[in-house]
């Protein structure tokens, strides 16, 4: 019975992430359509609550098809209570999960990644801090950047 229900369960997991993930990548394609100072300038007003609310939802809906249910204990930080907010390890894509229940925060990230079909458009509409592993000034420029969008007083999202 088990292997009739993965027989089953399987392919329509699948045909679903699939489709939520079109979907987060349409949402994430229209926030950031025609964005003024993209990348530079952090994205405000429906942009962000777009983001926010569309891709939140989208990963909280994708993990639960998946079969994972999480429940949060405790209160999670406001920006205003922690600009900078860690998460460890970080080595899986279990990290997601962490992005969708605290709003959708900016993530410091692999500069290639943005480049990588489908997820990079997601990831850009997230405002990531790029980290380019070919520059040798790159992790003080991350480290100006974290700083900076930390003490933006709340025009830039929580960094993870």
């Amino acid at each position: 019975q088990t292997v009739l229900q993965g027989i089953i369960l399987f392919p329509l997991r699948a045909i679903c992430i699939t489709f939520i993930l079109l979907l987060a990548w349409l949402s994430a394609s229209i926030a950031t359509f025609s964005q003024p100072g993209r990348g530079f300038l952090p994205l405000e007003g429906w942009r962000r609550r777009m983001i926010q609310t569309a891709l939140s939802s989208l990963t909280r809906t994708a993990y639960f098809v998946m079969g994972f249910q999480v429940k949060v204990k405790g209160k999670v930080a406001s920006l205003s209570e922690a600009p900078i907010f860690v998460a460890a390890p970080h080595s899986s894509f279990f990290d997601a999960i962490i992005c969708a229940l605290t709003g959708m925060p900016s993530i410091v990230s692999r500069a290639e990644n943005l480049s990588t079909p489908v997820f990079g458009t997601i990831l850009r509409s997230l405002q990531p801090v790029a980290v380019s592993r070919q520059d040798p000034d790159s992790r003080k420029n991350t480290v100006a950047e974290i700083t900076r969008r930390a003490l933006s007083r709340g025009q830039w999202p929580q960094v993870i």
